[in-house]
């Protein structure tokens, strides 16, 4: 078969006609690539934040550390499993279960690669697509709550169950704005098949901007920016990720939702978590970052995007997201809980509503190439986007001094010692020095020359 066929773009018809093994080779592939990021994602969160904090991180089990989460497991393994005596037994023991299995599902649809020739069998490198394969994405994430609040349910505790309840109403926040924003990617491609967004955004067209004829980019996060922006905020918060990581809020409460998970089972839920971050990392790859299209200026090779080299650009932007959770761990402090649903309801949803309707408008105006006006308006949008979310919403106030704290401190409140940090004189020891030094002692005199 030529070259020019294995880059091609797969499309609905190439799937279901592969053999049974290559079918299930697909699938283990998809398993081991979800279990071996995160193990490789454990190391690398804690390599990249203890270089933020000017420390060493993990480098003492097996080169640079890397055996050092593999040691970790092993010990969480064989740790001692622990059941809580008011504990439902069979949902406490499948709720980590759910949260793997759906975080690991969504890799299914989600394409590695262009056509290619495996044992001269021509196939996609993706287990399956489907004409509704991004509802699939969707229909993964929002299954995935369920894994945590039947955990804090399912415990017979109190503050796993508050864990589980804040965790069900941020996923539900953030749900609906991840799906607006996936509603803009519908409308510009045409197609909720994920091999069908990919190949979508490989379509470049020239525009005449001043005279100048450029290329236009067909990354959706260039043409979609707001969207953009809009969907890989919602995803940090579906994926529980610091600022983000309320249900788990190890300062209020305790640990969450897995507050009496143990052993192999609170490893479930470890996994879970970075698993779907990874998922939501390749998912965005997917829909806004061109999938496994090379970027610029790889592209100018003309056999970047064919073969088993796609491979490689796609792992690459997925490790350039994981690096940005990453980021936001070790920099942002968390969310309290009125500024993340405040954050999902009243800034997300209506600038994505807006954004919508603009993107709408704009489509449907013949006489206009879709792509340049999408561009025009697109890109300030996201730009004002961004300087909205980071505008400080008050005036800073002017700091007051230490004596007009004290001066307006409440009537009865707890009184403030000095603020010379001089505390007056002990009257035991005034007295006990008065009966050995009694001409030492003089009326009103400091505590330290007592």
């Amino acid at each position: 078969m030529s070259p020019i066929y294995l880059a091609q773009d797969p499309t609905l018809a190439d799937f279901g006609r592969d053999p049974w093994w290559l079918v299930l080779g697909k699938i283990v592939f998809a398993f081991a690539f979800g279990l071996l990021a995160t193990l490789l994602g454990v190391w690398f969160e804690r390599r990249v934040v203890g270089y933020m904090q000017v420390r060493p991180g993990p480098n003492q089990v097996g080169p640079f550390g890397l055996l050092q989460t593999l040691a970790d497991g092993l010990k969480m393994a064989f740790k001692e499993d622990i059941l809580p005596k008011a504990a439902d037994k069979v949902v406490y023991f499948f709720a980590p279960t759910i949260s793997v299995i759906c975080a690991v599902t969504a890799l299914s649809v989600v394409p590695f690669g262009p056509m290619v020739s495996i044992f001269g069998h021509h196939t996609p490198l993706q287990v399956t697509d489907v004409p509704v394969a991004v509802l699939l994405l969707l229909a993964c994430s929002s299954m995935g709550v369920y894994g945590i609040v039947l955990g804090g349910w399912a415990s017979g505790s109190t503050y796993p169950l508050l864990g589980g309840l804040r965790s069900s109403a941020q996923m539900i926040s953030y749900e609906v704005a991840m799906g607006l924003s996936i509603v803009a990617v519908f409308m510009t491609a045409g197609t909720m098949s994920t091999s069908g967004i990919v190949a979508a955004q490989g379509d470049a067209t020239r525009l005449t901007i001043f005279g100048t004829e450029i290329p236009a980019p067909g990354w959706y996060a260039i043409l979609l920016l707001p969207s953009f922006i809009i969907f890989f905020i919602a995803t940090v918060g579906e994926t529980n990720r610091a600022p983000f990581d309320l249900p788990e809020a190890e300062s209020e409460l305790v640990a969450g939702f897995m507050t009496e998970y143990s052993s192999l089972k609170f490893a479930l839920f470890m996994l879970s978590e970075y698993v779907a971050m990874v998922t939501m990392s390749a998912v965005t790859t997917t829909l806004f970052l061109g999938g496994w299209r090379a970027p610029w200026p790889i592209t100018i090779w003309e056999g970047a995007n064919s073969g088993w080299w796609p491979m490689l650009w796609f792992f690459g932007k997925v490790i350039a997201l994981v690096f940005v959770f990453v980021w936001l761990r070790g920099t942002l402090p968390r969310l309290r809980y009125d500024q993340f649903m405040r954050l999902g309801w009243k800034v997300l949803l209506p600038i994505n509503l807006v954004w919508i309707l603009v993107l709408s408008g704009l489509r449907s105006i013949e006489d206009w190439d879709t792509r340049g006006k999408v561009i025009a308006v697109g890109i300030p949008a996201g730009l004002l986007l961004i300087a909205t979310l980071f505008w400080p919403s008050r005036r800073p106030q002017p700091k007051p001094t230490t004596q007009e704290q004290v001066d307006n401190r409440p009537y009865g409140s707890f009184p403030l010692p000095p603020m010379d940090l001089q505390v007056p004189p002990s009257p035991r020891i005034t007295r006990v020095v008065a009966e050995r030094e009694p001409a030492n002692i003089v009326a009103g005199s400091d505590s330290r020359e007592v």
